[in-house]
C-alpha cells in the first residue's frame, strides 16, 4: 500500500539532522512534560519514535484518502448557500481523516491539547498533505494561524481558542480587501469599540480569504479612526459562533478548487482584540505572513514531488519507437532536472523550518520566564537573535524558489506526458493548475525578492555562502570542515567559483548607487544566492546519503552554474542608464 512518508525517504533524511536534537530538547524543556501527560516524550529517542509513527500515519492518510479524493474535490469544489460556505463532499472526508489521525494543533503545547511537535516535523506533515491535495492543504495548514494567537493573545484567549483548534476546528486569516491586496496598510475594514457590550464590532468587506467561513478568524481591521496607514490597524479574533459575517461569494479559480476563496461581509460582527492596538500590521501580520510563506514552501515541495512522481511513472510506462520514453535523453534530462529542483527546494525548506524552530521556541521560553521575573541567558539571547535573522533571511528564498520550482516542475510534468498531459483525466494537469497560485499568494515572488533584498546588498547571503563552503552548513548549524565527501569536491569548488561571481555582481550593484537599478537586478541576485545555497545543501546531503542525493547534487550544480552565468551576464552588462529600456 502506498505511503507518502515511507515511499519518500528524503523526508526522513531531513528529520535526522543533528540540529533536531537541540530543537526537541528546547521544545520539551528537557522533557519536563513526561510526568504530566501520558503521551509526552521521555527522551529524544522516544520523541523520534513518536514522530516516526505520526509521520507514517500521515503518509498513509495522504496516500490512501486525501490523494484519491483529490480529483473529485477538484471537480466538485465548494459552494455558497444562504451566506455560508459548504466544502466539496470529499473534503469533509479529508477533514475527518486528519482529525482522527490527530493532525491538529501539531505545534501547540500539550496543556492546550496539542502535540508539542517542532515546526520541522509539522513541515513534513504539511508537505505530505500538499502532495495529496494542494487545495486541501490550504484548509488544513491554516491551523498554523493559532501560532499568532498563541504568541500575541492573552492566556484567557489561549485557553478558549487553542484547544478548539487542537480538536479540529478550522482557521483563516482575513487580511485582503478589494482595494488592499499586497498593500495591506490600505485595509479599511472598520473596528469600533462597543462600550455597552464591552467588545469590538467589525464592519466592511474582505476578499480572497482562503477558507473564509472558518470557525476562528484572525482579522486585520482599522481600529484608529482617521488613520490611513499601517499604524491604525489592529488584529482581532472573530469567532464564527458569534455570527455577523456572511459569505457573499466563492471565487471561481484556475486551480486549488478544493480551497474555498471567499468574499466576506462583516455586519457589526462581534470580535475581540488580539494583542495591542495599532500593532496589527506592524507586528502581528508579519508573523502570520512568515508562517504562511514557510507553509507555501511546503505546499510547493509537495506539488513538486507529485509532479515528478506522475511524470516518472508515465515515462516508464509510455512506449514510443519500440522503447519506454524514459530511455530518451530529451525525457530523462527533464526528469533529472525536476528531481534536482525538488531535492534542492526541499533542503532549503527544511533548513528554514529548523531556523524558525530554534528562535520561536526560545521566544516562547522567554515569555514563560518573564512570568517569574527571569530572562534568557546571554548565550540564549544570542542564539535567538542569530536564528531569527536566519529565518527572516531564508523564508523569502524558500517561499520564492520552491514555488517557482513547483511551477516549472508541473510544466515539465505535462511536457513529459505529451498530448496526454493536456487531457483532464491525467493528474498532471490539475497539479499544473494548482501550482500557478504558489508564486502569487502570501506575497508574490517579486515581493519575496524585496524581502530578501537587504540580505543581498548588506552581504549577509554572501557570508552564509562563505560559511557553508567552510563548514558545510549555514552559520550556526552543526557542521564540520570535512562536510564534503571527496567525490563531491569538484562540485564544492564549482560552487566557490559561483560565489565569486555572485559577490562580484553584488559589489557592482552596490557601486551603482542607484535604487532603481538595484530593484531591476535584484531578482537576478536573489536567484544567484538561492542557487548557490541550495547547491551547497545538496552537496552536503549527498555526502551523507549518496544513494538519495548524489545524482541530484551533480545535476543541480550543473544547472545552478548555468543559471549563475546567465544572471551574472545580465547584471554586469547593465548600467543605470539601461533602465529606460525596461521602463514602459
Amino acid at each position: 500500500m502506498a505511503n507518502f512518508y515511507t515511499d519518500h525517504p528524503e523526508i526522513k533524511f531531513h528529520l535526522s539532522h543533528p540540529l533536531l536534537k537541540h530543537i526537541v530538547e528546547l521544545k520539551e524543556r528537557n522533557y519536563s512534560d513526561a510526568d504530566k501527560y501520558d503521551y509526552a516524550f521521555e527522551n529524544f529517542e522516544d520523541a523520534m519514535d513518536s514522530f516516526e509513527k505520526v509521520l507514517e500515519l500521515t503518509g498513509d492518510v495522504c496516500a490512501n484518502i486525501i490523494a484519491p479524493n483529490a480529483e473529485s474535490v477538484d471537480m466538485e469544489g465548494p459552494r455558497c448557500e444562504n451566506g455560508r460556505m459548504l466544502y466539496a463532499s470529499k473534503t469533509y472526508e479529508n477533514l475527518d481523516a486528519t482529525i482522527k489521525a490527530g493532525l491538529n494543533g501539531v505545534t501547540m503545547p500539550r496543556r492546550y491539547g496539542g502535540l508539542n511537535f517542532p515546526m520541522a516535523v509539522y513541515s513534513a506533515i504539511n508537505e505530505m498533505i500538499a502532495a495529496g491535495d494542494t487545495g486541501f492543504e490550504n484548509i488544513w495548514s491554516l491551523q498554523d494561524c493559532i501560532e499568532t494567537l498563541y504568541e500575541f493573545g492573552d492566556e484567557d484567549q489561549r485557553q478558549r481558542f487553542v484547544p478548539r483548534v487542537c480538536q479540529g476546528e478550522t482557521m483563516s486569516m482575513d487580511l485582503t480587501e478589494p482595494d488592499a491586496g499586497s498593500d495591506l496598510q490600505s485595509v479599511m475594514l472598520k473596528a469600533t469599540y462597543d462600550e455597552k457590550e464591552d467588545c469590538w464590532r467589525l464592519n466592511g468587506c474582505k476578499r480572497f480569504i482562503t477558507n473564509g467561513d472558518s470557525d476562528i478568524h484572525l482579522v486585520l481591521a482599522r481600529s484608529e479612526e482617521g488613520t490611513r496607514d499601517g499604524r491604525g490597524l489592529s488584529m482581532f479574533i472573530y469567532d464564527k459562533r458569534q455570527g455577523g459575517v456572511d459569505v457573499r461569494r466563492i471565487e471561481n479559480k484556475l486551480g486549488i478548487h478544493g480551497s474555498p476563496t471567499c468574499e466576506l461581509v462583516y455586519k457589526n460582527a462581534k470580535a475581540e482584540l488580539c494583542g495591542s492596538r495599532k500593532m496589527g500590521l506592524i507586528k502581528y501580520v508579519m508573523g502570520l505572513m512568515n508562517g504562511a510563506r514557510l507553509g507555501i514552501a511546503g505546499q510547493s515541495t509537495g506539488v513538486s514531488q507529485m509532479a515528478y512522481n506522475e511524470a516518472l511513472a508515465y515515462a516508464k510506462d509510455r512506449k514510443q519507437f519500440g522503447k519506454a520514453i524514459i530511455n530518451f535523453p530529451a525525457v530523462y534530462d527533464m526528469l533529472s532536472i525536476m528531481k534536482a529542483k525538488l531535492d534542492a527546494g526541499r533542503a532549503l525548506y527544511y533548513a528554514t523550518s529548523r531556523y524558525v524552530d530554534v528562535y520561536k521556541i526560545l521566544e516562547d521560553i522567554e515569555r514563560e520566564r518573564k512570568l517569574n521575573g527571569e530572562k534568557l541567558t546571554a548565550e540564549e539571547r544570542a542564539e535567538c537573535k542569530t536564528y531569527s535573522k536566519l529565518a527572516d533571511a531564508f523564508t523569502p528564498i524558500a517561499k520564492g524558489m520552491t514555488s517557482e520550482y513547483a511551477n516549472q516542475n508541473t510544466y515539465d510534468g505535462i511536457q513529459v506526458h505529451g498530448g496526454s498531459g493536456f487531457m483532464l483525466e491525467y493528474a498532471c494537469q490539475r497539479l499544473y493548475r494548482d501550482a500557478r497560485i504558489l508564486t502569487i499568494y502570501e506575497g508574490t515572488t517579486q515581493l519575496q525578492t524585496v524581502a530578501a533584498g537587504r540580505y543581498i546588498t548588506n552581504g549577509f547571503y554572501g557570508q552564509v555562502i562563505a560559511d557553508m563552503l567552510q563548514a558545510g552548513q549555514a552559520p550556526v548549524e552543526i557542521g564540520s570542515a570535512d562536510w564534503c565527501a571527496p567525490e563531491f569536491a569538484a562540485l564544492k569548488e564549482r560552487c566557490a567559483k559561483m560565489a565569486e561571481k555572485y559577490n562580484e555582481a553584488v559589489a557592482y550593484t552596490n557601486d551603482q548607487k542607484d535604487d532603481e537599478f538595484k530593484d531591476l537586478v535584484i531578482r537576478h541576485l536573489y536567484e544567484m544566492a538561492a542557487d548557490i545555497i541550495m547547491a551547497l545543501f545538496l552537496i552536503g546531503d549527498a555526502s551523507k546519503a549518496p544513494e538519495l542525493f548524489a545524482k541530484s547534487a551533480r545535476v543541480y550544480t550543473r544547472y545552478a552554474a548555468a543559471e549563475i552565468e546567465k544572471h551574472y551576464d545580465f547584471i554586469m552588462s547593465a548600467t543605470a542608464a539601461d533602465i529606460e529600456d525596461y521602463r514602459k
